[in-house]
C-alpha cells in the first residue's frame, strides 16, 4: 500500500524554515570568525575598505566592485575553512589528496584576494596618490 501524498507546507512553515536557514548561516559565520585567524584579517579590512570608501565618497559602481570584491574573498575563505574542517574529518592523517584539497580551496582564497587588491588600487590608488578626496 502506499504511503499517503505528503501535504503542501504551509507558507508559514516554509517561511520559519527559510528563517532558520539564515540563522545556520550566520552561525557558520561566526564560528569561521571564532576559529579563523584569517577571516579576522578580512573582518578588519572589510572595516578599513568600507571606510576609506565613505572618506573618499567613491560612486556607486565604484560601491558596487568593492562589495563584490569584499563578498568573493569572504566567500572564497569560508568555502576554504569549509574544506578545511571536512578534510580535517575524513582524512585526520596527512594524505596528499586531502593536502591537495587543501592547497586548491587556499588558492581559491588566494586569487580572491589578489582580485580584491586588484579593485582597491583601481579604486582607491588614484585618490590617494592625488592626496584629495
Amino acid at each position: 500500500m502506499r504511503s499517503p501524498r505528503p501535504r503542501a507546507l504551509s507558507a508559514k512553515v516554509l517561511l520559519r524554515r527559510r528563517v532558520a536557514s539564515f540563522g545556520h548561516a550566520l552561525r557558520g559565520v561566526g564560528a569561521a570568525l571564532r576559529s579563523e585567524l584569517h577571516l579576522r584579517f578580512h573582518a578588519v579590512a572589510t572595516v578599513a575598505v568600507v571606510g576609506l570608501g565613505f572618506y573618499y565618497g567613491i560612486a556607486r559602481l565604484e560601491w558596487a566592485l568593492v562589495a563584490l570584491a569584499v563578498a568573493a574573498v569572504w566567500a572564497a575563505e569560508l568555502v576554504n575553512t569549509a574544506i578545511e574542517a571536512l578534510t580535517d574529518l575524513a582524512s585526520p592523517h596527512y594524505h596528499a589528496l586531502a593536502g591537495r584539497a587543501k592547497d586548491v580551496a587556499a588558492g581559491a582564497v588566494l586569487l580572491a584576494a589578489l582580485g580584491a587588491l586588484v579593485v582597491g588600487a583601481l579604486v582607491f590608488g588614484p585618490r590617494a596618490f592625488a592626496g584629495h578626496p
